[in-house]
């Protein structure tokens, strides 16, 4: 009851593919050259509203995750799912079914409630501060100076802006700050 049509080596061609064979359902990887996958969903979606997108990779962020929904992405596996994960997947795709492993469901649900209470709502007022002046390219020395606290004492906010943001670095935590209204430049 399938048939692959195409192969992609990027993104621009994905797309390109897409719009050439019309599939029912497209599998997408996240990071692919000259064109992200979250962009060629978004062009995809543009212009094939019929043709529902299930993104396969390998990156589990919640960021990821979330980015690639709002691009129209009807759900998201792993590239380790089992082929009958996969093919489950694809079929209720096909049908128009979300589709989320539980792990990610049951993340996104913890990070929909936990930021249903504001943008800020995790972090203290003093870490709000101190994700503006990393925004601002200030380092933690920097950061210590201007607020008149120690270094070792804003290398702990750090840790936890990033631990409440679940961010893997500090540029990541100010994606995240600008994205969710925390903060802005």
């Amino acid at each position: 009851d399938m048939e692959v049509v195409g192969e992609a080596a990027d993104g621009v061609e994905a797309v390109e593919l897409a719009e050439r064979y019309k599939p029912d359902v497209v599998l997408m990887d996240l990071r692919m050259p000259r064109l992200s996958g979250v962009e060629a969903i978004r062009r995809i979606r543009e212009t094939l509203p019929n043709t529902h997108v299930l993104i396969l990779t390998t990156y589990d962020t919640d960021e990821n995750i979330l980015e690639g929904v709002r691009a129209g992405a009807r759900g998201y596996l792993l590239k380790g799912a089992s082929r009958q994960e996969l093919l489950a997947a694809i079929r209720a795709a096909a049908r128009g079914e979300g589709v989320l492993p539980p792990s990610v469901a049951g993340r996104l649900m913890n990070r929909l409630q936990s930021s249903a209470s504001g943008p800020s709502s995790d972090l203290s007022r003093r870490e709000i501060e101190v994700l503006k002046l990393i925004a601002e390219g200030k380092r933690n020395r920097e950061i210590a100076a201007v607020l008149y606290l120690s270094e070792k004492t804003i290398k702990a906010h750090v840790s936890s802006i990033l631990r409440k943001l679940n961010a893997e670095d500090r540029t990541e935590a100010v994606t995240i700050g600008l994205r969710r209204g925390i903060i802005s430049l």
